[in-house]
């Protein structure tokens, strides 16, 4: 036992929670041996050691004593990109995911899925009919749903289907006059208006009413905003409660508006929240407020400190689209391009000037804000970088810990561009299972397929990289973030795509515990059962690092979850009535979500 155990380890001390009897994967540096109990005071770790000596030194008669059974013992998992609010939806709104995670499978299932929640309570009080998570390349018509589908579900109410991606949907002909949307409206800079094939419409053709990037964003919008606004108030602490229930203990609102920043400090001032939260405001809105020069203070308000649950930690950017809805932004053409484009497509940026990517960088720099860049393409991550190294160059040297949220198709010599200027990767490694089938066959092919989020290149060159589950593009599955990585093993096919890129089961935890705590700078707090840091914890049905068969991760089941000492999952029923009512939303609250 070192000098710093022994000190907290006094025998006057008495433990509010002792865990013993399981597997505990304390994820230390320099452990090697596996502890046999762990005593908690005041939300604190303060033993980690022998069981007798816990009990010696650490029981009195108002500790609680809490036998795992044989179950594992892991620090609690913390969510290196998602959207909070988003996890909230994806609960609130129509399921239209595949197995595993729902039962769509074709665009009949879709519409049926549809029409069901508009017969729901918020369905009913709701302007549009909405549902998210159909996907194309598993649905058996292998297309997108359109307006003349979407116009069976209703002719009456604007109807939106939301693309797994979160960077595509379809709506109906109501939606799309909602949206001003017709022949004579051109395609958005950054975003595309689909059109009716075959159809002459001067002067820009008939949308079949499938629309991408910033042509689908004002659709979202409009579909949240016409959500009941309690409804809209309440998807916050709804995705807590969901983040809890897979053992995450500190989750992400990867880009907000400045707006729902705002909402999410008003709802935890009410009724702090049972995780913490590190919000990320839109950088193209905190840059804007910052340039206003009747702007008052920092529009972000960012700080390394929590207030009721929540800290503000900078701004996330983004820079293309979704490999899977083909709309990222590529160097090399893709396998199979969208129906109505050239051989030759690549996608496209979010941004095409370079320079107003630049300023988003250097403005967060000069602000002291962490930056998070959407780069899915490796021409995004180009434009990323080369965004990069002329901020840092003007802004000089400083330990920024700026992120590349997805990194889906990283060249090698772009993660040692990443190494070079200390950007964290962050892998959005579930892509693997979700979506490796349709990579191979249709969206990069297999040689470039077989390197999607290379966490292998970045380990190889002892980078702490993170990976995460974006929800609500997939659930906010911890276990399934290990499995992906681990296996890699497709959803369809069943093959391992690019075996040289696995990991092992303690590098994957690493990703979602310390190396996560590292990115958020709160590595010294969180990330790793030691004394001295928070008791945020997770039971296990079994120990993922121990496992003889790396297949059987997947079958894990979180058992609970423990936050700074403290029981959030499962909910018990005292707190379970209680409820989270929170504010009562101001008339003009909107909730949006950028995944």
């Amino acid at each position: 036992m070192d000098d710093q155990q022994q000190a907290a380890a006094a025998p006057y001390e008495e433990a509010d929670l002792l865990l013993h009897g399981g597997e505990i994967e304390t994820v230390a540096a320099g452990s090697t041996e596996r502890p046999e109990a762990v005593a908690v005071k005041d939300g604190v770790i303060v033993f980690v050691g022998g069981h007798a000596e816990a009990v010696a030194r650490w029981h009195g008669p108002r500790t609680k004593v809490r036998d795992l059974e044989g179950r594992a013992l892991l620090p609690g998992f913390i969510d290196a990109h998602g959207h909070l609010g988003g996890i909230g939806l994806q609960a609130t709104i129509a399921n239209l995911l595949a197995d595993p995670d729902g039962d769509v499978t074709d665009i009949a299932s879709v519409k049926r899925k549809l029409r069901e929640w508009a017969e729901t309570e918020v369905g009913r009080e709701s302007e549009w009919i909405i549902g998210f998570g159909y996907d194309d390349a598993v649905l058996t018509n292998e297309r997108h749903p359109t307006r003349d589908d979407l116009d069976e579900v209703s002719t009456t109410r604007p109807v939106l289907a939301i693309h797994q991606s979160f960077h595509l949907g379809a709506v109906n002909t109501l939606g799309l006059a909602a949206l001003g949307y017709s022949s004579d409206t051109a395609d958005p800079e950054g975003g595309v208006i689909r059109r009716r094939e075959g159809v002459e419409a001067p002067p820009h053709g008939e949308p079949n009413g499938v629309l991408e990037e910033t042509a689908f964003n004002p659709a979202s919008a409009a579909a949240m905003g016409g959500l009941p606004q309690a409804v809209q108030f309440g998807l916050f602490a709804k995705g807590a409660q969901s983040a809890a229930s897979f053992g995450f203990t500190t989750v992400q609102e990867g880009g907000a508006t400045l707006a729902n920043l705002a909402a999410l400090r008003e709802i935890a001032a009410a009724l702090p929240f049972e995780i913490d939260v590190v919000a990320y405001a839109r950088a193209d809105q905190a840059t804007a407020a910052v340039l206003d020069r009747d702007a008052d203070g920092d529009p972000v308000g960012a700080s390394p400190e929590y207030v009721n649950g929540v800290r503000a930690a900078g701004v996330k950017m983004y820079l293309d689209g979704s490999p899977q809805g083909r709309t990222a932004w590529l160097t090399k053409p893709y396998e199979t391009p969208p129906a109505d484009q050239p051989d030759d497509y690549c996608g496209y940026p979010t941004i095409p000037h370079d320079e107003i990517v630049l300023r988003q960088v250097r403005t967060a720099y000069e602000q002291g804000w962490q930056v998070l860049a959407h780069v899915n393409g490796d021409a995004s991550i180009d434009q990323f970088i080369g965004a990069v190294k002329a901020a840092a160059a003007a802004a000089g040297p400083g330990d920024r810990r700026t992120v590349a949220i997805h990194a889906q198709t990283a060249r090698e010599d772009q993660i040692n561009e990443f190494a070079l200027l200390r950007i964290i990767p962050s892998f959005f490694s579930m892509h693997t299972f979700y979506w490796g089938d349709w990579y191979r066959k249709t969206v990069l092919g297999e040689e470039r397929a077989a390197n999607i989020s290379p966490a292998r290149w970045a380990l190889d060159r002892r980078m702490a990289y993170t990976s995460h589950h974006d929800a609500p593009v997939a659930l906010p599955n911890s276990i399934a973030i290990l499995s992906s990585q681990v296996t890699r093993r497709t959803r369809k096919d069943k093959v391992v795509l690019g075996p040289e890129q696995c990991v092992s089961a303690l590098d994957a935890v690493r990703s979602i515990t310390i190396n996560a705590a590292h990115q958020y700078f709160e590595q010294d707090r969180k990330g790793s059962i030691e004394v001295g840091k928070l008791a945020d914890l997770v039971v296990l049905s079994a120990n993922p690092v121990t496992l003889a068969d790396p297949e059987e991760i997947r079958h894990i089941t979180v058992a609970e979850t423990i936050k700074a000492g403290r029981t959030i999952h499962p909910p018990t029923a005292a707190r379970s009535a209680v409820g989270r009512t929170g504010p009562t939303p101001p008339a003009d609250y909107q909730w949006h979500c950028s995944c």
